[in-house]
């Protein structure tokens, strides 16, 4: 076998496949020399382009692996038309950066865009912008309440990035090749622990993240790998007796700095172990690949004099808008993850660049509880009026009638053109927008039908010409109810007020989503429809004047709704062919019901049994009159009520609740026992073996349940872990149920109907 030649490519096993490594570095970059960290301060001080207070300075001497190259591009950084320094001018601001490397293990993770419309156990810091002597410098506050709060932010920030996506395979054979963007941090909190500076990756978390999991191993799942990565980046150095105190920051910086002399001894010790002549270990390539990478350090920023936004809040905005562009482009982030970072960057000029006369008192507050800062509770408080529910629904109610004001409307959709780029926005375009702000209290709860209810936000939502009229003021209720008799008698607010209540509580839960030409139906059907008609035309119609049936629908789907849960017939249970007493959730009581004018209670019954809302009903409700015309049988009707369902990726997942079964013995056994004594006759290896099955699938159920309940608290990370993971599950299940129902002859006519 010829002897390995260095810089030849190297094949290596990674998890379930082979990568080609095609370039590795078989020595280690040592730590830089104090006197040129001390070099680099000095220099960025005097930089007249860069704009950094002196502890930023030393987290980004800490930082760089060659502070000597990065001290000769700021003393260069004296006139901007010959400067070094790297400069991209943005909407408002020009932002000034330096070219590095830094060492992967001083790189905190900022707030994740990607997940920025996922409800998480952990929540994002406050974040402020810094000035001084009214300039805008280039470094945030982030404000936690604890220590541990930031930690755990991390380690969430990293589990959840890796659960979307990774480039290991790619980072294993070619290091990181793209600069990430980052820029100086102070962490603040409010527990009164001193404050620690550092730098923050703001662009290509990603990257970030997938550099931590090559250095965790091809094993390691995201849990374990942010599990790492938060480990190294609070290693704190323990302080002797005789040593003289030191700053947090200081002691976290040495910390992570024997972390890195740890690494480097142990791939020293690979390389010396693979001998000359030798590749290097998979263990020595990870250490290489992952050790640093390359970086645009933001280290200055210059507003322009158009900006309306205060100098605090320029970098950030700068920021953000360098992110949208990129990621519109480049492995964008999905269409919810996009509308909330414009949304919120939209508001937050608003509320800073608008005049006294366009924008309400008290815009700050809502901007808090519409980016989730202020929970649905906080509503009351935030409109100063306690008579206001405390619910989710309200607050969606609230939000919908304060950002749909013509003067903030107009506003608020021209700040949203200018961050997207875009010359027009239309009414369904700004609804996406605020799709993902109104469903922030149910996210986790309904999120199996978030991508229907999204839709339906982009197709209209419940934005019609008279909700966005001037002129009106939601009618303030317990019982939505209560708003018919006014409705009836010609009340606008008490129409528009049903409107959006239960418009967003029909496309929350499910029951009214993007039409398209396949649902079109004349048999009522779970997913159909009789007619074709955008989703804020049929809430249109169901709040048209007259419209008892509407007035009825939209009322009861308000009063019923719930933030925690979704009804017995969101669909999705009933679009996998279910019996109603296997829906699962809204068993106990919580389903939307078709209204019968006739009834005393208004609820259509058939045997006595009240009928169960589908999407079809609510579409007759807003029309009845174009309904009966096309419902009326004709010779040409040859539609059998057959055609595409609305699937949903999910509920595949929902086919396992077939697979439960009560049992008192709730004792796990490997089914593999069961057949392992060939002595017992097969009729007792057989009922053996269909205990043990009952047993597992007993405890399955208990475990499938567990995991559900703490689903309801958050969005991320998958209850049931990566893809594959989902996928070997999933395939394991679908055996199970496929293997049972292939049985089913075996019982026909012996079936017991349960009450």
């Amino acid at each position: 076998m010829p002897a390995y030649e260095t810089g030849a490519p190297i094949t290596v096993d990674w998890g379930n496949q082979q990568i080609e490594v095609s370039t590795v570095d078989h020595q280690l970059p040592d730590a830089s020399a104090v006197e040129d960290r001390n070099k680099l301060v000095k220099a960025g001080l005097n930089a007249k382009l860069a704009s950094l207070p002196e502890d930023a300075w030393h987290a980004v001497a800490r930082a760089t692996v060659t502070p000597e190259t990065v001290a000769l591009q700021l003393r260069e950084a004296h006139d901007a038309h010959a400067s070094l320094l790297l400069e991209e001018h943005v909407d408002g601001a020009t932002l000034r950066s330096v070219h590095s490397r830094v060492w992967l293990s001083e790189l905190f993770p900022a707030i994740q865009p990607r997940t920025g419309q996922e409800l998480l156990a952990v929540d994002d810091p406050q974040v402020l912008g810094m000035a001084a002597d009214g300039n805008s410098q280039a470094i945030l506050r982030y404000r936690y309440e604890s220590l541990n709060h930031l930690k755990r932010h991390v380690r969430q920030t990293i589990a959840a990035t890796l659960y979307r996506n990774s480039y290991e395979e790619s980072i294993l054979s070619r290091r990181v090749t793209r600069a990430l963007i980052v820029h100086p941090i102070i962490y603040d909190f409010d527990d009164a622990t001193e404050s620690i500076f550092g730098l923050v990756a703001r662009d290509g978390i990603t990257r970030l993240a997938s550099a931590w999991k090559v250095l965790s191993g091809p094993d390691s799942d995201p849990e374990e790998t942010a599990s790492l990565a938060a480990n190294t980046l609070f290693a704190q150095y323990q302080i002797s007796d005789s040593e003289p105190a030191k700053p947090l920051t200081q002691r976290m910086a040495l910390g992570r700095q024997n972390r890195r002399k740890q690494l480097r001894e142990e791939f020293d010790k690979e390389i010396a172990n693979a001998g000359e002549g030798n590749p290097p270990s998979l263990r020595a390539i990870q250490i290489a690949q992952s050790y640093q990478v390359p970086t645009h350090v933001t280290v200055g920023v210059r507003a322009h004099e158009r900006t309306a936004l205060p100098a605090e809040d320029v970098f950030d905005d700068a920021l953000r808008s360098i992110l949208a562009s990129v990621h519109v482009e480049f492995k964008p982030w999905d269409t919810a993850a996009q509308n909330v970072e414009v949304a919120a960057r939209a508001l937050k000029r608003v509320l800073h660049g608008s005049t006294g006369s366009t924008v309400e008192n008290g815009l700050h507050a809502v901007y808090e509880l519409a980016v989730g800062l202020r929970r649905a509770s906080d509503t009351p408080d935030v409109y100063g009026n306690q008579s206001i529910p405390g619910n989710g629904l309200w607050r969606a109610v609230q939000l919908l009638h304060t950002l749909t004001r013509p003067a903030i409307f107009e506003e608020l959709r021209s700040r949203a053109k200018e961050i997207k780029g875009d010359r027009r926005m239309s009414d369904k375009g700004y609804a996406g927008l605020l799709g993902p702000i109104v469903d922030h209290p149910w996210r986790s709860s309904k999120k199996s039908a978030a991508p229907q209810a999204r839709n339906a936000w982009s197709n209209g939502g419940v934005l019609f010409k008279e909700v966005l009229a001037d002129g009106w003021a939601p009618m303030v209720t317990t019982d939505f109810t209560t708003l018919i008799k006014p409705a009836l008698e010609g009340s606008r607010e008490a129409r528009l007020t049903l409107a959006l209540a239960g418009g967003t509580a029909l496309i929350a839960d499910k029951l009214l989503t993007r039409n398209v030409g396949s649902s079109v139906s004349r048999t009522r059907a779970p997913g159909k429809v009789p007619f074709r008609g955008d989703v804020h035309k049929i809430i249109e119609g169901l709040a048209r004047e007259g419209n008892e049936l509407g007035f009825w629908t939209l009322a009861l789907a308000a009063q019923r709704f719930e933030d925690g849960r979704l009804p017995r017939n969101s669909g999705t249970r009933q679009q996998l062919g279910l019996p109603n007493d296997q829906a699962g959730e809204g068993n106990d009581g919580y389903q939307h019901l078709v209204v019968d004018l006739d009834a005393p209670d208004h609820i259509l019954r058939e045997d006595g049994k009240p009928v169960l809302l589908l999407e079809w009903d609510v579409a007759v409700a807003s029309d009845p009159e174009r309904a009966r015309q096309v419902l009326e049988p004709t010779d040409a009707d040859g539609d059998d009520g057959r055609g595409e369902e609305d699937t949903d990726a999910n509920d595949a997942s929902d086919a396992s609740k077939l697979l439960t079964t009560r049992n008192d013995d709730g004792q796990h056994e490997d089914p593999s026992d069961a057949a392992a004594d060939t002595e017992m006759p097969v009729e007792q290896q057989i009922q053996e073996g269909r205990r043990v099955l009952a047993n597992c699938l007993t405890l399955a159920k208990a475990s499938v349940d567990e995991l559900e309940k703490l689903g309801q608290a958050v969005t991320y990370p998958p209850l049931f872990g990566p893809a594959k993971a989902w996928n070997d599950l999933r395939d394991a299940v679908l055996h199970v149920l496929s293997t049972i129902q292939n049985h089913e002859g075996d019982y026909s006519g012996e079936r017991v109907e349960e009450d």
